[in-house]
């Protein structure tokens, strides 16, 4: 067997709800049911999203600050971009910590950075033979998603972001190995936050078109993340309510190599 190319932690795959337990008796530990600021972590040195649990979350799983090479934003909420941690991150580098965003984001200036503006279909190097591309995502604040790739695999990463954009599902019609989806709503129909997220129905509409354009194959994966707690059921429900359409639940400390 060869080695993977990617090898991912979710560090956190929370919504907006956050538990306060995370302030005390959590702050030390994950917790399938109790999510934080949604972040993952990329072969090691390469984060997507650093959002007010990501220090925390960095702690737990044993990565130094200093051993981050580069952070990927979604967008501009603080959620997802808490400006002071990804200060102290910038701050415990030698060389400059690349901060890439949708090129016409507007920053304040953060010391030992390097400011990566990305444009929508472009393909970057992002070092350490990892391609990355943006792609248009339906939300605010600057959004996009990510398309990875190296040596041939891929991996898309699509939070925050209602339904898939004509463009970015252009780019994706070549089969993904691994699909990290937002799924902010539960199982159920009527939510005011279709416009800019997904629910458990959007995403079984949605996986049923993917197989027939070839964005996934038979060995494709496809795990949820962006769970607000208030609109789904535990983790073990949803994830057994998942199960029977071929999608996984991610959750705070999941390990998965592609």
């Amino acid at each position: 067997m060869t080695d993977p190319e990617f090898e991912i932690i979710f560090l956190g795959t929370c919504a907006f709800d956050f538990d306060e337990r995370l302030k005390s008796e959590l702050k030390n530990r994950f917790d399938k049911d109790v999510r934080r600021s949604s972040s993952i972590l990329l072969n090691g040195h390469q984060l997507v999203d650093c959002g007010p649990h990501t220090p925390d979350s960095l702690r737990i799983v044993g990565t130094p600050f200093s051993e981050i090479t580069d952070i990927f934003l979604t967008h501009l909420h603080k959620d997802h971009f808490e400006i002071d941690n990804v200060r102290r991150i910038a701050q415990a580098k030698e060389k400059k910590l690349r901060l890439w965003v949708r090129w016409d984001a507007s920053l304040p200036e953060i010391e030992n950075t390097e400011i990566v503006p990305m444009y929508t279909g472009m393909e970057y190097e992002a070092g350490a033979g990892v391609k990355v591309m943006s792609l248009p995502a339906n939300h605010a604040a600057f959004s996009q998603h990510f398309l990875f790739e190296k040596n041939g695999k891929r991996v898309y990463y699509g939070l925050d972001g209602g339904w898939i954009l004509q463009e970015a599902f252009l780019k994706m019609q070549k089969n993904i190995d691994l699909l990290i989806m937002d799924c902010t709503v539960g199982d159920y129909d009527g939510d005011f936050r279709i416009s800019e997220h997904n629910s458990i129905p959007m995403i079984r509409i949605l996986l049923k078109s993917f197989v027939a354009s070839g964005v996934t194959g038979k060995n494709s994966r496809v795990y949820l993340s962006h769970l607000a707690p208030s609109l789904h059921k535990p983790h073990d429900e949803t994830e057994e309510i998942c199960e029977k359409f071929g999608a996984h639940v991610a959750y705070d400390g999941l390990r998965l190599t592609v």
